[in-house]
């Protein structure tokens, strides 16, 4: 296949926003990476999906060793398996060599890999310091991952039944509903599953709002994005469109900086229980932000829905004939 340059690599595969961590320390080498191997390979998506899992096992063999040369090698190979669990979905992209099948098994690999590297991380400190806080540390990473994957996902559904069912309710009302994301903090929530990078990434919330500060004044019937405690935070909104313009999402602790932290930045400092714990804490404060943020939509949603009932009815009162309107005196 013919690959276009780099510039235009990077348009295809990058994701308008992502975690800063892979902005920043992935992207610029996984990308090139990736347009190298379309070139000159016929590696599938899925075998380096396979690769990545293959280095996480290997990572955690390093960190199950206990000591801090073992912990920086485990760090390193933990941070290549990661620029490989980047690249696959980037080259699905750009040679439509996806699969609905290889984003399930990206998916959960990645959710492999967490779990044999918490264990271990975590049963190599123990078995250095018998320290049985490692043991519950353990636990609690796992906990924490699954619990962040399992509500983005859920998240992610009640956001796109709720934008479904408004824009039916919209179009049975003959209205044209211009709404992205109701009740959003102009930001979009963290990419729900990890294999849904491996098809073209939609229209955010911020990309929603950065096109409506051109656009004509939205409908009457469009019940506003409510104004938060977080929007109205001095230096927030000047922050927001910074980290925008750098393809930086607001939401800077996720499960990526989560994971970065326990398994790179931990290893590295040789001081696993505090960072992880540091960790653990950041992740848990950015989830109640994204279950707020839940609620404003859910909110909105709920007076958009009734503002469209009362649309309905006044729409029925004009069109009924005098003698159904005297009937109904």
């Amino acid at each position: 296949m013919r690959v276009p340059s780099l510039p235009e690599v990077r348009r295809l595969t990058e994701k308008e926003r992502d975690a800063w961590w892979t902005v920043l320390l992935v992207d610029p080498v996984a990308t090139p990476l990736v347009r190298w191997t379309a070139m000159w390979t016929r590696v599938t998506p899925n075998q380096i999906t396979w690769a990545a899992l293959v280095l996480g096992i290997g990572a955690a063999a390093c960190f199950a060793q206990g000591d801090w040369q073992w912990l920086v090698a485990g760090a390193v190979v933990y941070h290549v398996s990661f620029i490989l669990d980047c690249m696959d979905g980037k080259l699905a992209r750009l040679t439509g060599k996806g699969s609905a099948f290889g984003a399930w098994l990206d998916y959960i690999f990645d959710r492999v890999r967490v779990l044999v590297c918490a264990i271990a991380l975590m049963g190599g400190q123990y078995q250095r310091t018998e320290d049985v806080t490692y043991i519950w540390l353990a636990v609690a990473v796992v906990f924490l991952d699954m619990l962040r994957y399992m509500d983005a996902l859920e998240i992610w559904k009640v956001r796109l039944n709720m934008r479904r069912r408004q824009r039916e309710r919209a179009e049975e009302l003959g209205l044209i509903d211009t709404t992205q994301d109701n009740g959003s903090d102009d930001e979009a929530d963290d990419t729900p599953v990890k294999g849904t990078a491996r098809v073209p990434a939609q229209p955010t919330a911020g990309d929603a709002s950065a096109a409506a500060s051109t656009a004509p004044a939205a409908p009457a019937h469009v019940v506003p994005p409510a104004k938060t405690f977080i929007t109205r935070l001095p230096g927030y909104v000047p922050l927001r469109d910074f980290l925008v313009s750098h393809r930086i999402r607001i939401h800077l602790f996720s499960g990526i900086e989560f994971q970065m932290t326990i398994f790179i930045v931990a290893p590295l400092l040789n001081s696993i229980l505090w960072p992880t714990v540091v960790a653990g804490a950041l992740l848990l404060a950015f989830e109640m932000l994204v279950v707020y943020r839940l609620l404003l939509a859910t909110r909105a949603f709920e007076r958009t829905m009734a503002r469209y009932d009362r649309l309905e009815a006044e729409m029925r009162s004009e069109t009924s004939s005098p003698s159904e309107q005297a009937t109904l005196v």
